[in-house]
């Protein structure tokens, strides 16, 4: 038997999970979970947008010491969400808490660049959808900061921790590629992004590390006070994995044989992460890189064993935890997620619906004001009761994933014969029910842990515990989970006159 630690950073909390292989399967077992969520914090002038790295670092600590308590850990590893990093000065210390991709400090850089590069060459270039929130621009904004002349290094978030724990300063290549400064066809830094922001007075060739793949083994963990051995009593490595929580989870997609399937027939699978973010879409070899998947707002990110994680990012499970924590505070009482679904279950049907991608949900707080003002610009009226507001985001994110699944089979060319989702949505019914009945396809939902399991089977192929491809690592999770197949049963016809609804008269 093996056994692994996943650490697994989200944006609304952070995990410790352990996981041991044996007789082909890998069991999962949480050991912490601690909260996360972005901080306002004073400034000169205004606030700052923040995570709290250091409680981060924190719960990892404690969660890695208590997985040590119950037995040896042959190897650790980190996936976390994309884009924001720490900078580093020249002694190795974080200069500043990592600014948080809600921030809204980023729109004047966005308007500097694209004054020195077209958006349509930006895309051919890097084949990654617009966010405000992207790496480049962020590096850009730091340019008026008083700290940016101070910082010799960058490191995305998993690096950071990495970094922390091993020592060793390396930028896997998942997370790289969400930053925009990666050429998704080499899988390398690209030059031409590089000498771009290096004109904007960014340096960056001296402060980004070198590129890695999943599956290495950067070092020995070494941290005062968190002393974790392998089973042989020496220092337990620390492996690369798709450090990208969304690669980790796409692994996890319980399809064995989809890659071999994909490359002999270009028939696919649909996937939906489902979480604070929805990333939606479908893996492919290759990027796609034409103005249609521009104009579409497609992503080209990188997964593990040389894939294309092709998708869209949609708001997710944020906007139903803002509206809860606002009614929370409002006074309302507080109840179990079986409640809570029997509510929504028990709502009209496309009574009230809105557009959720809009980029007005994407900040913190008053998100009932915005959903009622959604509501009202779309056509449709207001909820009047919790599971009314709640009904609404689900069937707002079903359109939004029946949306961009359709745009990504259609921009690449790629069929689906099935939708996988994992993550914490996949514990939704009526999510995951109202999925298949708009796509008209099996919707298969979890595993719930996907992102940490995908984490896991990396770690382990890494060890050589276990061999081969991505089909391979996925037939592990298929043995090790149980998953519930939802079909369609709503006429097609219904979910078209439902979306022409939405927005037409949006």
């Amino acid at each position: 038997m093996l056994r692994v630690a996943a650490i697994d950073l989200g944006a609304s909390s952070g995990r410790v999970l352990t996981g041991e292989y044996a007789a082909g399967e890998l069991t999962i077992t949480p050991v912490n979970r601690f909260t996360n969520g972005p901080v306002f914090v004073p400034r000169s002038g205004g606030t700052d947008l923040v995570w709290d790295i250091l409680s981060l670092w924190n719960g990892i600590r404690c969660g890695l010491l208590e997985a040590s308590h119950a037995g040896p850990l042959d190897s650790v590893g980190i996936d976390t969400w994309g884009v924001d990093y720490g900078l580093l000065d020249s002694d190795g210390r974080i200069i500043s808490n990592p600014a948080s991709y809600r921030s809204d400090r980023t729109s004047p850089a966005v308007a500097h660049l694209h004054k020195s590069i077209a958006p349509t060459a930006l895309y051919a270039a890097n084949g990654i959808q617009f966010q405000p929130f992207n790496t480049l621009y962020q590096l850009l904004a730091d340019q008026s900061e008083s700290y940016s002349a101070r910082a010799t290094t960058v490191l995305l978030l998993p690096d950071l921790i990495t970094y922390w724990l091993t020592g060793q300063q390396i930028c896997e290549v998942t997370n790289a590629s969400t930053t925009g400064l990666l050429d998704p066809r080499t899988r390398t830094w690209n030059p031409t992004i590089l000498e771009l922001l290096q004109n904007q007075g960014v340096r960056v060739p001296q402060i980004l590390t070198h590129l890695t793949e999943p599956g290495v083994a950067v070092g020995p963990i070494s941290v005062p006070e968190c002393d974790i051995r392998t089973a042989q009593g020496t220092p337990t490595p620390l492996i690369t994995v798709g450090s990208h929580d969304t690669a980790s989870a796409v692994v996890a997609v319980p399809a064995p044989g989809a890659v071999a399937a994909r490359r002999s027939s270009g028939a696919s699978f649909g996937f939906i992460s489902s979480g604070t973010w929805s990333l939606v879409g479908i893996e492919l070899d290759a990027p796609v890189l034409s103005e249609k998947s521009r104009q579409a707002n497609f992503t080209n990110e990188l997964g593990v064993d040389g894939t294309v994680r092709y998708l869209k990012n949609i708001m997710g499970m944020w906007v139903q935890q803002e509206l809860l924590r606002e009614l929370r505070e409002c006074g309302e009482a507080e109840a179990s997620w079986e409640v809570l679904d029997r509510e929504t279950e028990a709502a009209p049907a496309f009574r009230s619906m809105f557009d959720i991608n809009d980029p007005s949900f994407a900040a913190p707080g008053a998100m009932r004001e915005r959903i009622d003002s959604a509501c009202v610009s779309a056509g449709f009226p207001v909820p009047r009761c919790r599971g009314e507001y709640l009904r609404a985001i689900t069937e707002s994110l079903v359109i939004a994933y029946r949306r961009a699944l359709r745009e990504a089979t259609d921009l690449s060319g790629t069929s689906i014969q099935t939708v996988h989702i994992v993550g914490g949505g996949s514990k939704n019914r009526l999510l995951c029910q109202l999925t298949a009945d708009a796509v008209d396809l099996p919707v298969v939902a979890g595993p719930v842990e996907g992102t940490a399991m995908g984490n896991m089977v990396v770690q382990l192929r890494a060890l050589g515990a276990v061999s081969g491809t991505l089909d391979d690592l996925r037939a592990i999770i298929a043995c090790s989970v149980t998953t519930t197949t939802y079909e369609p049963h709503t006429r097609t016809s219904t979910w078209d006159e439902v979306e022409a609804a939405l927005f037409n008269r949006a």
